[in-house]
């Protein structure tokens, strides 16, 4: 009897305790590992719980909460890509440092501007950068909480030259306005200074160029006028100085008008096909008389596939006109100048080349600047407005071209026009 009820009581206890394994012991173990591999950005294999609906309540629930987990995943990584566009995007450097002056921020800008390899967040400024303008500038932001502005210049490994680059600290405040880190701009204003400088040489040279010849006339017209009864013969000099000077004002003012004009954004090239055989023909003739005083031989070179081009007639008249000027200026009597055409690749090279006085290897990289003339004394004497070669650059590049010189002092120079082929 008592063996009975034992195995009785056994059997209901064994029931009871699968009932409850089952409903609550072996639901939460579930759960737990479900909170475990969510925990961990596992996705779950599922989230159907065993048991009662209190622990499949839970289950849904925590498919919910993984679900908002993902979203919000995707929407971090969404922000902190759209980020990183912005920041590898940006032509200005980047840096961010805290108050401790750690780095927390850089862009790619940054680092190529300084020449840097990666850099590990939290690093400490001065490993990261050891210029004492930077240093003080953002040191001055951290502890007066204004924005400041400098300038530094950096030096160019690659280029061999520097670089100026202004630099911009503001000061980054938490909500109760306390300072606690800076935001540090680099603009290269290296192209601004040079754009500049430009300008203000432009403006010397323009003034320089116009007062020789203005301060003679003028001086000569003084003359005159306080002698009226001056010879006949010092008339006649006298007016052929004025007339060469006029000349020479007329010149260059006509050259600073063309010069101005190609540089204009509304300038609009009239393309058409134009026969280099004729052209050249046509740009030796108007110089004929200038040729046949020095005795200067012309040989024209056209290969057989670059015999036509499609350009602006004019302008290309005008290029050929102002190369063919350099060289009958700057060859000796009895010298030689040759005049070629040919196809190089998908390109068209129009070249005018001299055996006359040269131009030194210092000079060269610079005689396409405006007003920049290798011998001053020289080229002023045979009438150069020092504009001539700038005008043709700026038409190669109107045609989508370049210019390219080469030379050698004492045995001639040669300048190219370098177009696309257009057929």
């Amino acid at each position: 009897m008592w063996w009975l009820i034992l195995g009785v009581i056994y059997i209901l206890f064994a029931a009871t305790a699968a009932v409850v394994w089952q409903k609550w012991i072996a639901p939460w173990r579930q759960i737990e590992r479900l909170a475990r591999q969510i925990a961990g950005g596992e996705r779950p294999r599922t989230f159907l719980v065993d048991g009662g609906p209190e622990p499949q309540r839970v289950g849904l629930v925590l498919e919910n909460i993984f679900a908002r987990q993902e979203e919000l995943g995707r929407q971090i990584a969404g922000r902190e890509s759209g980020t990183q566009t912005i920041l590898r995007a940006m032509q200005d450097g980047l840096l961010v440092v805290d108050k401790g002056l750690r780095v927390t921020l850089v862009n790619q800008a940054f680092r190529k501007l300084f020449g840097l390899p990666e850099i590990s967040l939290g690093t400490p400024l001065l490993d990261v950068v050891r210029d004492a303008t930077v240093d003080r500038l953002i040191a001055e932001t951290l502890r007066t909480g204004k924005a400041m502005q400098s300038e530094l210049i950096l030096a160019d490994s690659k280029t061999n030259s520097e670089r100026d680059v202004e630099v911009s600290a503001v000061p980054i405040n938490d909500d109760a306005d306390l300072t606690t880190g800076a935001v540090v701009l680099f603009h290269d204003i290296t192209q601004l200074k040079q754009a500049d400088k430009v300008r203000r040489d432009f403006v010397a040279n323009v003034s320089h160029e116009l007062r020789t010849p203005l301060s003679i006339v003028r001086g000569y017209i003084e003359t005159l006028l306080d002698n009226p009864e001056t010879s006949e013969k010092e008339l006649s000099r006298i007016l052929g100085v004025m007339e060469r000077h006029s000349k020479r004002l007329g010149l260059l003012v006509d050259d600073l008008l063309t010069l101005a004009q190609l540089e204009s954004r509304n300038t609009a090239l009239q393309f058409s096909d134009v026969q280099l055989a004729e052209l050249f023909e046509s740009v030796i003739r108007d110089w004929g008389k200038q040729l046949a005083e020095k005795q200067l031989k012309v040989i024209v070179d056209l290969s057989p596939d670059a015999r036509m081009i499609r350009a602006d007639e004019t302008r290309l008249h005008e290029v050929l006109y102002n190369l063919l000027d350099n060289a009958v200026k700057y060859s000796r009597e009895n010298g030689e100048i040759r005049m070629q055409a040919s196809l190089r690749g998908h390109e068209i090279v129009l070249s005018v080349t001299d055996n006359g006085i040269g131009i030194s290897k210092d000079d060269l990289p610079r005689i396409f600047e405006r007003f920049y003339r290798a011998d001053k004394a020289r080229s002023r004497e045979l009438g150069g407005t020092g504009l001539g070669l700038a005008i043709v650059k700026h038409i190669a590049q109107l045609h989508g071209g370049r210019v390219e010189a080469e030379s050698e002092l004492r045995r001639g120079t040669t300048i190219r026009v370098v177009v696309p082929a257009r057929f």
